[in-house]
């Protein structure tokens, strides 16, 4: 029975096959750790530039113009997209991220779900620096939005009306939360959705559109750095 057993490489890229969604339990664990570590690390109120005041570890994290322009530190630009303030918060997020990650990830695979992901993380990093550059933001909400406005593109570009189908009433349902609930980023999620229905045009376009290959890689790089020379202006 051993002689006739797999090596552990192979054995390996076995377990991997059969894990079509491993990078989206990836950044849900990777999310809900960061909060938890928000919630016991240093819970002291401090000022967080012209952001106002927080707990230490949310000031670390999130995303403001003030730690741009002053202190250099871009990595808020992805940092913040992994913060999050409430339990609520994050367990919205990682349940929307869930259930889209279920719908995306096995079609584009791991590298091309992840490019989208962060594609519209920046996107939505720089739409918050666009309108609200000096409030405290963060949460995973603009990669989650730039998921669903994937999805949504996705269901239009194969002739299919998105406002039939739940995932399009709960993407319009979103839309509106943004505008009517107070202290919701509004260009966090507005920027994020544009982020991901742009790399969607390529990424999900329906089979047989003739798309080169390297064009599904590309897009996402060109959003991103395009979202990373908005905040670079508005900084």
């Amino acid at each position: 029975m051993r002689e006739g057993r797999p090596d552990a490489r192979t054995r390996l890229r076995w377990w991997n096959a059969r894990q079509p969604a491993l990078l989206t339990y990836a950044l849900i664990v990777v999310n809900i750790g960061l909060y938890i570590w928000t919630v016991i690390a240093d819970r002291t109120i401090i000022r967080c530039g012209s952001a106002g005041v927080g707990p230490r570890g949310q000031c670390d994290l999130g995303l403001a113009e003030v730690f741009l322009t002053e202190d250099g530190q871009w990595f808020r630009l992805i940092s913040a997209g992994f913060l999050h303030f409430s339990v609520l918060h994050v367990g919205m997020n990682m349940l929307l991220l869930f259930q889209l990650g279920q719908l995306l990830e096995p079609p584009l695979g791991r590298i091309r779900f992840g490019l989208i992901y962060f594609a519209s993380l920046l996107a939505g990093s720089a739409g918050a620096l666009l309108t609200a550059p000096d409030s405290l933001t963060g949460g995973a909400s603009g990669a989650v939005f730039g998921l669903m406005a994937a999805a949504v593109v996705a269901l239009h570009q194969r002739g299919i009306n998105p406002l039939r189908t739940g995932l399009g009433t709960v993407f319009v349902l979103n839309i509106v939360l943004t505008f009517t609930i107070s202290g919701i980023s509004i260009g966090g999620h507005l920027g994020g959705a544009i982020g991901g229905a742009i790399c969607a045009l390529a990424m999900l376009a329906p089979h047989g559109t003739k798309v080169p290959n390297w064009a599904t890689y590309a897009l996402p790089g060109l959003v991103g750095a395009a979202s990373i020379a908005v905040a670079v202006a508005v900084a």
